[in-house]
């Protein structure tokens, strides 16, 4: 055997090492079936020569290398027929990072395209997840945080700033939808702060405006549930009277901008505060007498529907039947403490799966049935580092190793490891190009010698 054919086996098979040590060969039936093509060679006498054979080799390695630098995901031999596809048109999910456990954006990158989900919401504007999601087919709302309200409110360079340094450079490859202005400000009684909610929007929105990408990037706020004083009947919902001065004019600017309004809305929270009085049933989406609103005549059989139709009353008690109401938070906790009555793996499993099929249905409102829900399901994973009671850091839908607390029908696929160094996929490239120099000349010179002995 020559030299150049001793090397070129020598190369194959330290990249055969490494794929197996990356975990690079995780397609048994394509390895399978490209076998197949040597073995029926090997069995029908196909006369190649082990140049050929080697480069054969090597293209195949090479192959699971670029399938696996392209993310396509790894299944069991069964994973597909088990795997459920969650409707992307109407669902997203809360992509939370408080927390020092959790899976490299690119990893959740192949778990998220595994579930079939394509809209995130960040509570900020996170560059290695925007990074990891480059030329993905999802949709982002970024975060701009609280604490970012007041200097952005008094100076809009700010907020030119921030856009700049935050979204430019990554709206040519990812897709950023929405920018989500603050965090339920409201409940933080804070005056100066939630004085400087619309005016920091205001200042984000001129500057989209000055770059021409305030039709591609909405403006938008999350506000919770507390903004009402009345909730029951929905036809009856109100704001509370201190936040009408500061909710009027915001109101007044999503209509005239035609973005949504968005409400972090938990039923859990009230079944939890009055499980006697609210049938969990209610609550969970299952089946159940419901309330009929004595102003309206419309049957509700859920509390979330019922608290959306309250927000919509609310909104028009101010002039405004033109803003679209959309859920940017929901969901039931897997665990609580004592005293967080409901917080159980069963009751999670229940609400967000019951939920999860409304949504596929494009089911809208009682009083809006012709608008499908739209939601964004809280949240992705445990976070361990959040503060407040136990609840609080068990809303994931799966834990950080990608394994679901509990089952809503979805099976989804986290990758061990993603190699998205650029430097180490420029030395494997290189790597390559060497064995595939090595074995081109090769095969070059043996068929050269062919020749002359002809």
């Amino acid at each position: 055997m020559s030299t150049t054919h001793s090397l070129s086996f020598f190369f194959f098979r330290v990249l055969l090492l490494f794929l197996i040590r990356s975990g690079d060969l995780f397609l048994p039936s394509l390895w399978r079936r490209c076998m197949k093509i040597l073995v029926f060679n090997r069995q029908n006498r196909v006369n190649i020569s082990p140049y050929s054979a080697c480069l054969s080799r090597l293209h195949l390695l090479y192959l699971m290398f670029l399938v696996k630098k392209m993310s396509i995901l790894r299944f069991s031999p069964n994973r597909e027929e088990e795997s459920v596809r969650v409707n992307s048109q109407g669902v997203g999910i809360n992509y939370g990072q408080i927390a020092n456990n959790l899976p490299s954006p690119a990893r959740v990158a192949v778990l998220l395209r595994s579930l079939n989900i394509t809209r995130v919401k960040l509570y900020d504007a996170d560059p290695n997840v925007l990074f990891s999601f480059s030329n993905s087919q999802v949709d982002f709302m970024i975060g701009l945080g609280n604490e970012l309200l007041q200097n952005m409110s008094t100076d809009p360079t700010k907020a030119e700033t921030w856009i700049q340094q935050r979204l430019q450079p990554h709206i040519s490859k990812t897709r950023i939808t929405s920018i989500v202005v603050g965090n339920e400000i409201f409940k933080t009684n804070d005056r100066v702060l939630i004085s400087s909610l619309l005016p920091a929007m205001k200042s984000v929105y001129s500057a989209l405006l000055s770059l021409g990408l305030e039709k591609q990037v909405t403006v938008t706020s999350a506000h919770s549930l507390d903004i009402l004083q009345t909730s029951y009947p929905p036809s009856s919902g109100s704001f509370k009277e201190e936040f009408v001065q500061f909710l009027q004019p915001l109101l007044d600017f999503h209509s005239q901008i035609k973005s949504p309004f968005l409400i972090n809305a938990y039923p859990f929270f009230a079944y939890k505060d009055s499980p006697k009085e609210i049938p969990l049933e209610y609550a969970l989406f299952q089946p159940n007498h419901g309330m009929i609103d004595p102003n309206t005549n419309l049957h509700y059989d859920n509390m979330l529907f019922a608290q959306v139709d309250a927000l919509y009353s609310a909104v028009k008690t101010l002039g405004h039947t033109d803003i679209e109401i959309r859920i940017s938070e929901t969901g039931w906790p897997s665990k609580g403490d004592v005293d967080e009555i409901g917080a159980s793996p069963e009751n999670a499993a229940l609400y967000n799966g019951n939920l999860l099929r409304l949504v596929e249905q494009r089911k809208g409102t009682p009083a809006k049935q012709s608008v499908p829900i739209d939601v964004y399901v809280f949240a992705l994973f445990n976070e361990n580092l959040k503060p407040g009671p136990t609840s609080e850091r068990n809303y994931g839908l799966f834990y950080p190793d990608g394994k679901p607390v509990y089952n809503v029908g979805l099976q989804g696929y986290l990758p061990d490891i993603i190699y998205s160094s650029s430097a180490a996929t420029i030395k494997i490239l290189n790597l390559w190009r060497a064995v595939m120099g090595l074995s081109v000349a090769g095969f070059i010179i043996e068929m050269g010698v062919k020749t002359r002995m002809r």
